[in-house]
Parts: structure tokens; C-alpha cells; sequence
């Protein structure tokens, strides 16, 4: 089952990952909600939409912008809907 890891943290987990452009984009209910913090970050990407982030926090660490969503994707990219990916400092391992 795909893990996303942060800091020794499984952050979220599921065996119900899509994976675009060689991202795992796992369902946003498996990520854990005591490790995020909404950021007010946005990035426009040309076919999928405007993505939004959250920052991850935890014993006085933090990684800026580490988790991104696509609150309301363009319809060719609709299996990111209610899911979220990671780069920065988090790796996904099988």
C-alpha cells in the first residue's frame, strides 16, 4: 500500500492511489488532518486546473507548500478531484 512519509511520519496512506505525471495523488480522507495547515499558495497548471496547498507542521517543524490539491480540477484532470499529492521533503514509498 502507497505511504507518504514526512519526517519518519506516515502522513497518509491508501491503497486507492491515482498516479499522474508521476505523482501518487492519494484520497484527501487519508491524509492526516493534526499534520496540515492550510497555505495560502496557488499554482495554475494548463490542463489540470489551480492547485491549492497545505504546509505540514509537527514538534516545531514545518515544510512550506509540501501537500497540493485541485479543489475544483478541469474536467479532463477529474480523477484528482478529493485527492492530494506531495513533493519537497516528503517521499511516497510502495
Amino acid at each position: 500500500m502507497p505511504k507518504a512519509i514526512w519526517k519518519d511520519l506516515v502522513i497518509a496512506d491508501s491503497d486507492d492511489t491515482v498516479v499522474v505525471e508521476g505523482n501518487h495523488y492519494f484520497p484527501r480522507a487519508s491524509l492526516r488532518d493534526d499534520l496540515i495547515k492550510e497555505s495560502g499558495t496557488h499554482t495554475v497548471c494548463p490542463w489540470k486546473g489551480t492547485a491549492s496547498y497545505y504546509s505540514l507542521e509537527h514538534d516545531g517543524q514545518g515544510s512550506a507548500d509540501a501537500v497540493w490539491y485541485y479543489p475544483d480540477p478541469k474536467p479532463e484532470a477529474e480523477m484528482v478531484r478529493d485527492r492530494v499529492a506531495f513533493w519537497k521533503d516528503v517521499r511516497v514509498v510502495d
